[in-house]
């Protein structure tokens, strides 16, 4: 049995809320330039709300692949349940919203009262309060993927402290490529006019590492619903064992050169003057 396999696992989810959050992008679009003409809103909205649904599901999968591990339930291993169900209960919510957004439209449009009684929403209130909704779940999904990321390191640190590392060695890589490998995998890395564009500060990050990494197996490109963004950087499957088999290891310790201690200063002793 894989002792990582829960962390990998998280990966791939983490990847999932990372499409999840591009493809919602694309929805806000869809409703501003849309509106409530047509079916397309409301058909949109549904669609995605079932896509959400299904990513909650795949976090609730993760529990089970969880019980499957036999393992000690250290503090870590139950803030690793906790984060994982958490995640779950988020998405969930979020699907929840998103079919209230179709409810807000459809009634709109067939011209329903309020539960209150009060007179049909305008289109524009409607297409407001909807809006609202998506804004909701783009905020409470927007941290999914890194941290699902980092749920998988405290996994794999854990398992590695009690005698359970990733059976896979990690791949040889540079403090560039690992940053970069660890930024693609929190759905931080998109190419646009065929250059890298992070999402965050405090690393750079050119197309040679990029291609570096994709010669290695270790991510690949799809395109990206974002827009002014052509493509989006993913994980492999080897891509996601391989930064799983880094997480938790010991670094080396950098070579230091130290000057050697200076030698005590010798005093001559002068003979005493008469």
């Amino acid at each position: 049995m894989n002792p990582t396999a829960p962390a990998e696992h998280l990966l791939d989810l983490a990847q999932q809320f990372t499409r999840h959050n591009d493809d919602l992008a694309r929805l806000r679009v869809t409703l501003a330039r849309h509106g409530l003409s047509g079916s397309s809103p409301a058909t949109a909205l549904t669609d995605h709300a079932v896509v959400t649904q299904r990513l909650a599901n795949a976090a609730l999968d993760i529990v089970d692949v969880l019980k499957a591990q036999p393992m000690y339930l250290s503090p870590a291993i139950r803030t690793v349940y906790a984060r994982v169900w958490q995640l779950a209960y988020l998405v969930s919510d979020s699907a929840d919203h998103l079919l209230d957004a179709v409810n807000i439209i459809d009634d709109t449009r067939a011209g329903i009262p309020a539960l209150t009684g009060a007179p049909p929403l305008s289109h524009e209130k409607a297409l407001r309060e909807a809006g609202r909704r998506v804004e909701l779940v783009a905020e409470l999904t927007a941290l999914g993927a890194p941290d699902a990321v980092a749920t998988a390191e405290v996994f794999v640190t854990d398992r590695r402290r009690w005698g359970a590392p990733p059976l896979h060695q990690p791949p040889s890589l540079s403090p560039t490529q690992h940053a970069a490998l660890r930024a693609v995998a929190q759905g931080e890395v998109t190419i646009a006019d065929g250059k890298p564009h992070l999402h965050r500060d405090g690393i750079r990050l050119s197309i040679s590492t990029i291609r570096s990494l994709e010669s290695s197996g270790l991510v690949t490109r799809a395109p990206c619903p974002l827009l002014l963004h052509d493509e989006r950087i993913h994980l492999t499957p080897g891509g996601r064992r391989g930064l799983t088999a880094t997480f938790g290891r010991q670094q080396a310790p950098k070579p230091t050169t130290t000057r050697p201690a200076a030698r005590p200063a010798t005093r001559t002793a002068r003979a005493p003057t008469r």
